[in-house]
């Protein structure tokens, strides 16, 4: 693998996350429980996917084989989709939303605390712009978090389950690979395996702070990274691929 095969990898990868994830918040547009976070949730949706839209701009240049953002959003096939496995997860109830929201905000905000000291400059300075988006990301799931667990029975409930249901999917998180190895040398990529202690930490205090119980280690499920996905990702490409390829020279 080359060093322009392993940036653009690595760019994509990163934007999946961010687009797949905005998608899914986007869903609870006129949708949340209330209107304060029928906004919330949208304005996170919208900073998702304008940080998807610059990774992907930047992937697109350093492929240089002609495609644009857009054709890596509407013209790729699930396999060809690198975002873990996490994100694509439906909304479920609002507890399971928040659920997933504490794990990976977390893990973004360390995340890009680390690569704000990328040796890329276009990374580091998209990086450094993100990291106080994130940190409002974190504090609304944070927020959500003590007040469902630390709520009513039902709520309390809810949000235990959703963590349950969801925490076989945080271990691929913290997974490097030749990609990420070749550009940490480089001292251009972050090196994952190292935020899984202080993400650890981070998450369980929180939990604990809400009255609720940190689901136990086991079996972590992976493969989206290696673009082996669950059914859910085919179900939000049909959606949101739909337009562009059944109308392919259309201009809006």
């Amino acid at each position: 693998m080359t060093k322009q095969e392993a940036l653009f990898k690595y760019f994509t990868r990163l934007a999946d996350n961010a687009l797949i994830l905005g998608h899914r918040l986007s869903e609870w547009s006129s949708n949340a429980p209330i209107l304060e976070e029928d906004l919330a949730l949208t304005n996170i949706a919208l900073d998702l996917i304008g940080r998807a839209q610059a990774l992907y701009k930047y992937a697109a240049e350093i492929e240089s084989k002609g495609r644009t953002e857009d054709d890596l959003v509407y013209k790729r096939a699930e396999r060809q989709f690198l975002n873990v496995l996490l994100v694509e997860q439906p909304n479920g109830d609002f507890a399971m939303t928040i659920a997933r929201q504490i794990f990976y905000s977390a893990y973004e905000l360390l995340f890009l605390e680390e690569l704000s000291k990328s040796k890329d400059a276009t990374l580091s300075a998209l990086a450094i712009k993100c990291l106080k988006e994130v940190r409002y990301h974190w504090r609304h799931a944070y927020d959500w978090l003590q007040r469902l667990g630390d709520g009513t029975e039902e709520s309390h409930e809810r949000m235990q389950r959703g963590m349950d249901e969801l925490w076989m999917l945080t271990g691929e998180l913290f997974e490097i690979d030749e990609v990420e190895a070749m550009l940490i040398e480089e001292e251009i990529a972050v090196d994952n395996s190292s935020l899984y202690e202080r993400w650890n930490t981070m998450v369980s205090d929180a939990i604990k702070e809400a009255t609720l119980n940190r689901p136990a280690d086991g079996y972590m499920q992976t493969g989206g990274r290696k673009g082996v996905h669950t059914e859910n990702l085919g179900f939000i490409l049909a959606e949101m691929q739909y337009l562009p390829r059944a109308y392919p020279e259309a201009k809006w």
